[in-house]
């Protein structure tokens, strides 16, 4: 799914994506040790079509599962085994197999109604949440922050799918600063396809059907793994012409995580795709290039854009981005003129530095 699509779904509020089966599985065979004797929460699922519940109720004497609760939100199906509809919100129990044929019946599942429409923010959901050890699923991606900030808040163990861009704004990152949260295995190739009704803008190649593709979505968590202490090969060196220096920022600019320089030990500016291969052992996060932030070392006043097409505006946007001075107008990219010299900006650099 395009970004603008994608951006476009997230104002509608379009939130109604179901993840596989198989990308669940995927994530979770690495997490085993951590359910054991475990109570897990998926609240933000519909249990006729969340392959979160189905996962945990079919997996759950070989994870050793201490329970799962699953919320379901109003106009939702009371029966899982049928098409009754129901204005009731419910949540769900289950405390594993009881009749010895290893499948999660009806008669094994308690149902439960709630007062309210089964919002995560509600009160009784909330006291949902508290009973839990462990919280997996796909929240709306338009709620993510304030999702995250609930599970901060309430100090829970988690495994949710977010946009990785999420990882740049004033909500997130201070968690990623902190080690409060950081990167799981993710989707191969950074995208994945959910299940879902909406329209799918996937090329022809990539696209499924009764499905659509969202690229950027990544797991989110703060349960440990062997991922995040595997150290990232470098093997490039340094040199001033390569990684040139920034600004506005006491940081040299690299533009991809491979390329981070081994004989380099001030600060470096790396893209967000580098909590993907983070190793705090290896290295510190020491900020990120945003204003809110508050490391850049100068703000620039009068700023003229000029884009691909030559056209210029004024704006601001400079300041908000770490900038690189350049010799020459770029012929394929937007640059700067401020005070007679140009600049270009990078896309949000998570500044870092490596670890004695």
């Amino acid at each position: 799914m395009a970004n603008k699509n994608l951006n476009a779904a997230k104002e509608a509020k379009k939130d109604e994506f179901y993840t596989q089966l198989e990308d669940i599985n995927n994530e979770l065979r690495h997490y085993r040790e951590h359910f054991l004797g475990k109570t897990v929460l998926c609240n933000c699922d519909d249990p006729r079509v969340s392959n979160f519940f189905t996962y945990f109720a079919y997996n759950f004497e070989f994870l050793g599962l201490k329970r799962l609760i699953t919320t379901c939100y109003k106009s939702q199906d009371m029966d899982l085994f049928s098409q009754n509809k129901s204005e009731q919100a419910i949540y769900l129990i289950y405390d594993g197999d009881k009749n010895g044929n290893n499948i999660p019946d009806p008669e094994e599942i308690g149902i439960h109604p709630l007062k309210g429409d089964g919002d995560f923010r509600s009160r009784e959901c909330i006291e949902l949440l508290k009973q839990a050890d462990i919280v997996v699923t796909n929240p709306p991606f338009s709620l993510f922050r304030e999702y995250v900030a609930q599970l901060i808040e309430y100090d829970k163990k988690f495994l949710i799918i977010g946009n990785v861009n999420t990882a740049t704004t004033k909500d997130i990152f201070p968690l990623i600063l902190q080690n409060k949260i950081w990167l799981g295995y993710g989707f191969k190739g950074g995208a994945a396809h959910f299940i879902s009704k909406y329209e799918d803008t996937a090329t022809a190649g990539d696209h499924r059907e009764g499905m659509i593709r969202v690229s950027g979505v990544h797991w989110f968590t703060n349960l440990e793994t062997k991922k995040r202490h595997e150290d990232i090969i470098l093997y490039r060196n340094y040199s001033p012409e390569n990684y040139p220096k920034y600004d506005n920022y006491d940081a040299i600019d690299v533009s991809r995580t491979e390329d981070i320089p081994i004989d380099y030990d001030g600060v470096m500016g790396v893209p967000v795709t580098f909590l993907d291969k983070y190793n705090p052992s290896q290295f510190e996060i020491i900020g990120i290039t945003k204003s809110w932030f508050g490391l850049s070392s100068k703000k620039y006043g009068d700023q003229i854009q000029v884009d691909k097409n030559g056209k210029e505006s004024r704006v601001t946007k400079l300041n908000d981005a770490a900038a690189l001075e350049i010799s020459n107008p770029p012929m394929d990219r937007t640059y700067y003129k401020v005070d007679g010299k140009l600049y270009i900006a990078t896309y949000p650099r998570i500044l870092i530095r490596k670890k004695k």
